[in-house]
């Protein structure tokens, strides 16, 4: 069968476990899920269950992060010194992160429904010089035979109403234990360095302290994103990088 048919099974078969309630086969997971396999939505997750839930999902976090250095070595190799990726940052979500976002999609908190509804437990924020470097890198992890792509938005192309700017692609890691396979997603977000600071910044600001003047601030940022993009425009002609892209996807076509 040719990859990209087994690729497109593979990512089915993935999709309809996410809408029927994804359960892993991994046996500490399971034991610290519920007693006798039983599906306790209701139950709450205890520290002990948050660690060991979280287990496989950082060994997918620390494996994806290695073939991102591997591409970033390799992407641009024949042609400049540099990569595409200016640096990489990655973390897992807190416990509390994980019961908050849950409430907030309403489900109560708890192991399972972590595992069902949660697609960025594990997280990775590639920053990236320019605009095509992202989506490069993007071109690359999809021809990866050995990943899925679970989920897309482009938030460059079609920015989000307050400004917010990115590339947001869920991957599916598969991580192996003992005599077993499991695809366990994590999501990676692509950023310049300035929709980085634009995003940082307002979350720091609008996001976190909850100001009274809301509607101000927000308008506010929607300007600074458009002088950012701006000024992210002006930088392009120093991007040395140009019609690598076209060259790249003549290369892929003639390997189809």
């Amino acid at each position: 069968a040719r990859t990209s048919d087994v690729k497109t099974r593979v990512k089915t078969y993935l999709m309809n476990k996410l809408n029927a309630g994804f359960c892993s086969h991994f046996p500490a997971v399971l034991n610290c899920c519920a007693e006798n396999n039983e599906r306790e939505y209701g139950q709450r997750m205890t520290n002990e269950q948050y660690y060991e839930l979280i287990k496989p999902y950082e060994d997918a976090s620390r494996m994806l992060l290695g073939r991102l250095e591997l591409l970033n070595r390799n992407l641009y190799a024949s042609r400049l010194e540099y990569g595409p990726i200016h640096n990489i940052q990655s973390r897992i979500k807190e416990k509390k992160s994980i019961e908050d976002k849950l409430h907030r999609l309403g489900h109560r908190d708890g192991v399972l429904n972590a595992r069902d509804y949660l697609q960025d437990i594990a997280g990775i924020r590639m920053i990236c010089y320019f605009v095509d470097d992202i989506y490069n890198m993007v071109a690359v992890l999809k021809k990866q035979s050995d990943l899925v792509i679970m989920k897309e938005k482009d938030y460059i192309a079609f920015p989000k109403p307050n400004g917010y700017r990115s590339y947001h692609i869920v991957v599916g890691m598969p991580v192996y234990c003992l005599d077993t396979m499991e695809y366990f997603p994590v999501e990676v977000q692509l950023r310049t360095m300035a929709m980085d600071f634009w995003a940082s910044m307002e979350h720091r600001v609008c996001y976190k302290k909850n100001p009274d003047n809301r509607e101000e601030l927000e308008r506010e940022f929607r300007r600074y994103a458009q002088v950012l993009e701006d000024i992210e425009m002006e930088f392009e002609a120093y991007n040395e990088r140009k019609g690598i892209k076209m060259e790249q996807e003549k290369r892929i076509q003639e390997n189809e």
